[in-house]
């Protein structure tokens, strides 16, 4: 699993005051500025549970994902793909200050996510539990969380197609789709190998590896940039579509998409030691910090091939995924001091002009991240992924620089 050591910051002391729109900063926000924020968040978190503790489906509200158009705090289920960020945020602070505050917080949210172990609706498991419960395990050692993750990872499995070699990945849209995987999906493969490594049972690290090397040989176009959304034919396992389901088209590179793909491939590499993922790796990274449309300071447009760049929106989640992951890459590749470079500028970049201002975005620590515009869906605003790979980054920069 990940190993992290404390980012060293300056403090600052902030007064927090309401929600509202990020404002860009000129210094690099330390981590009492982080501390202010998501001290806030708490708060937030609390008052919409006491005004509105359930949705309109009747789940109760536990997990801070962004906040509404009106600038109020959005608060949903534990079944929600988002879930596991938040307890992860909470986990990542306890490790970078060692205060047992935020041990209290995580183990709290973490514990709200207990059920999902069984929640095999789609493919995000693995965003759910491991961001949470995998960094609980991490560093507490309480073996209580082992059964949690190993359900998880059970749970997970069933969505295996053999005949496909790919992870289903959505159960919607089932008049077009067979079975859909998106790139997204090899995120979920870390939880198949911690499984594996804990089990004993080399049949989760099989799949994942499969999984793997499926959407590699699937996704990826000659210019090493990723299709979105590839539907499988679940007898024969031919391919019957390329299409996206976030992306500006089918034929361009959604920026989360890519990233993800970067950090997939880039943990995959770890666990498997197969040169091909270290490869495609490096591929990604070359597409994206070579790409004609990468503005300067390394965030990018939400997709690549946006028809009204330089007037298209950032996203921020897309540039903190990016900047996770080539940290790790960092420590595999002979072109490492490139790519630490390039994550050092992306955490410069997004610890300033994106950063939330003090007491402003409801207590999210970065804005301007995008969820979905097609569906014109979360637009220019915070995302609590968005500051889980941000503080993973910042985390993953100390550690480097500690050797």
């Amino acid at each position: 699993m990940k190993q992290h050591l404390i980012f060293p910051l300056l403090a600052v002391l902030l007064v927090i005051v309401s929600c509202s729109t990020p404002a860009s900063q000129t210094e690099v926000i330390t981590l009492d500025d982080i501390a202010a924020q998501l001290l806030l968040l708490d708060d937030n978190i609390l008052k919409v549970q006491a005004e509105n503790p359930t949705t309109g489906d009747g789940l109760p509200r536990v997990i801070p994902r962004t906040i509404n158009k009106d600038g109020s705090l959005s608060v949903l289920p534990a079944g929600d793909w988002t879930s596991g960020f938040y307890p992860g945020v909470l986990w990542y602070m306890y490790e970078l200050t060692g205060e047992a505050e935020w041990k209290d917080k995580a183990v709290k949210y973490t514990a709200t996510l207990e059920e999902q172990q069984y929640n095999g609706s789609n493919h995000d498991v693995g965003f759910r539990m491991f961001c949470s419960y995998g960094n609980a395990l991490r560093l507490t050692g309480d073996e209580a969380y082992i059964s949690v993750l190993e359900q998880s990872a059970k749970t997970l499995i069933v969505r295996y197609y053999e005949n496909v070699g790919c992870i289903r990945s959505w159960n919607f849209n089932e008049e077009v789709w067979q079975c859909p995987v998106i790139i997204d999906n090899m995120m979920n493969l870390e939880l198949l190998f911690w499984a594996s490594e804990q089990t004993g049972d080399p049949d989760y690290y099989d799949i994942a590896f499969r999984h793997a090397l499926t959407t590699m040989d699937n996704h990826f176009r000659p210019d090493n940039s990723s299709v979105h959304v590839v539907d499988y034919d679940t007898i024969t396992g031919a391919v019957r579509m390329k299409n996206t389901h976030q992306g500006y088209a089918d034929e361009s590179a959604w920026s989360r998409g890519q990233a993800w793909g970067l950090y997939g491939y880039t943990m995959t590499y770890r666990f498997t030691d197969h040169l091909d993922f270290l490869k495609q790796a490096e591929k990604i990274a070359g597409f994206l910090l070579e790409n004609p449309n990468m503005p300067d300071d390394l965030v990018p447009y939400w997709d690549y091939d946006a028809p009204g760049i330089p007037d298209e929106p950032r996203d921020v989640s897309a540039a903190a995924i990016m900047a996770s992951a080539l940290y790790e890459l960092c420590s595999y590749s002979e072109n490492g001091a490139y790519y630490k470079e390039k994550a050092d500028k992306i955490l410069e970049s997004l610890g300033s002009t994106y950063a939330s201002a003090p007491g402003e975005n409801c207590g999210f620590i970065l804005g301007h991240s995008v969820g979905s515009k097609p569906a014109d869906s979360e637009l220019d605003v915070p995302l609590n992924y968005a500051d889980y790979y941000y503080l993973e980054a910042l985390l993953r920069q100390k550690n480097l620089e500690s050797q």
